[in-house]
């Protein structure tokens, strides 16, 4: 039993450094290298946990500043956006049964 809880903890611990190893402001993008489309849905659903890190670490945002402008605005709201309502849908099923 004990290998097994070691075995979640590390997995949760290496989660979390890939979460914010991909965090906007990390320093991953610039001015000649600007976040696109996909960027902006990653952004988008690992937006809640960067909220939380950022807190801690002055350097990560929720946004990130170097980006490719309309598109990686619109990757990053359609996730936000498609998160949240998905909760609204889970709760949805579990009140009606």
């Amino acid at each position: 039993m004990m290998r097994k809880q070691w075995i979640i903890m590390g997995l949760f611990v290496l989660g979390m450094i890939v979460l914010w190893s991909c965090a906007p402001g990390g320093g991953s993008y610039g001015p000649d290298d600007k976040a696109g489309f996909l960027s902006g849905i990653w952004h988008g659903w690992i937006a809640p946990l960067t909220l939380i890190f950022g807190i801690f670490n002055g350097d990560i945002r929720i946004y990130e500043v170097y980006n490719s402008g309309w598109w990686y605005d619109f990757g990053f709201y359609i996730a936000v956006i498609s998160e949240f309502g998905g909760l609204h849908l889970s709760r949805n099923r579990k009140d009606k049964i």
